[in-house]
């Protein structure tokens, strides 16, 4: 029998990263992360894992936590494993165990040594806002359904264009973050009308507790100029936290990707896989204001 210490080196011997390329539809889980009360997609896709490699316990880590009811088209996640499965069949394997709103796009070996969170250099957040008069039944799983007034995207953009850097986002962080402090990096930004739908892309080194929504709540009050700009750039230039009250839907949001100093997944499992809808865009105009 093996002492404690020379056994733990064959087990460090053994194991093996995989990562994941991972879908999930948000709506009916409690977020990415494990809760005491509520379903998350960690819990499920541990307990998927564990099923297949039953020797040790499987914690799967992701590159970003995202909250309940927002989606990932392009979520990163990585887990260890001592088991003989091929890392070509566990996407398979998964996915015959995992419910139909969770899907595993590829499954790829990493060195022990990276990382699906600390090693991302970036991640990248897609919002959709359905504008239009008329409600639409296969858009509203997945946007943000704003009607009463056309939204000004070209002072969106302004706007957005002007949060791109290192800046302290304290105004657009919820409250019961345990982050040390509100500094991040935003890398890229684009806002894009088609049609009736405008579609914000958001890209960071990382985001706040709630960051995204926050901000996105924002840009809809500009838009409909329920505020004006300098409102805008002085709530979180100032860090006016009680001023920004009004958060975007879960719904609307969409985790796109996570990106790395190298290529991680083939272009098809890993760039972007959320679809940018077009129902009144290229070949029809926008409905008139309501």
């Amino acid at each position: 029998m093996l002492s404690s210490s020379l056994q733990k080196e064959v087990d460090k011997l053994s194991l093996r990263r995989i990562a994941l390329s991972l879908q999930y539809d948000g709506s009916g889980f409690c977020g990415w992360q494990r809760q005491p009360n509520g379903i998350s997609v960690q819990s499920v896709l541990e307990e998927a894992i564990n099923i297949l490699d039953p020797l040790r316990p499987v914690k799967a880590i992701a590159a970003g936590r995202t909250d309940s009811g927002v989606h990932a088209a392009g979520q990163v996640v990585h887990f260890d494993c001592c088991g003989s499965i091929p890392v070509s069949r566990w996407a398979s394997a998964l996915n015959g165990r995992l419910p139909k709103k969770i899907r595993v796009r590829e499954a790829v070996l990493r060195p022990l040594t990276w990382h699906a969170c600390y090693s991302a250099k970036y991640r990248r957040y897609r919002y959709t806002i359905y504008n239009s008069c008329m409600p639409n039944l296969f858009l509203s799983p997945w946007s943000w359904h704003r009607y009463k007034f056309r939204l000004d995207e070209q002072l969106m953009r302004v706007a957005l264009n002007g949060l791109t850097g290192f800046h302290d986002f304290y105004a657009f962080q919820r409250s019961g973050s345990n982050r040390p402090h509100s500094y991040t990096t935003i890398q890229a930004v684009q806002l894009e009308r088609c049609g009736d739908l405008v579609v914000i892309d958001i890209q960071a080194s990382g985001f706040l507790y709630g960051m995204v929504r926050l901000l996105i709540g924002q840009l809809v009050a500009l838009g409909e100029h329920r505020i004006n700009l300098q409102t805008f750039e002085k709530r979180w230039k100032d860090r006016l936290r009680t001023e920004v009250k009004e958060a975007a839907p879960a719904n609307g949001l969409c985790f796109i990707r996570a990106g790395y100093e190298e290529p991680i997944f083939s272009k098809a499992a890993g760039f972007d896989d959320f679809p940018r809808f077009s129902l009144s865009g290229i070949d029809s105009p926008a409905s008139p204001p309501c």
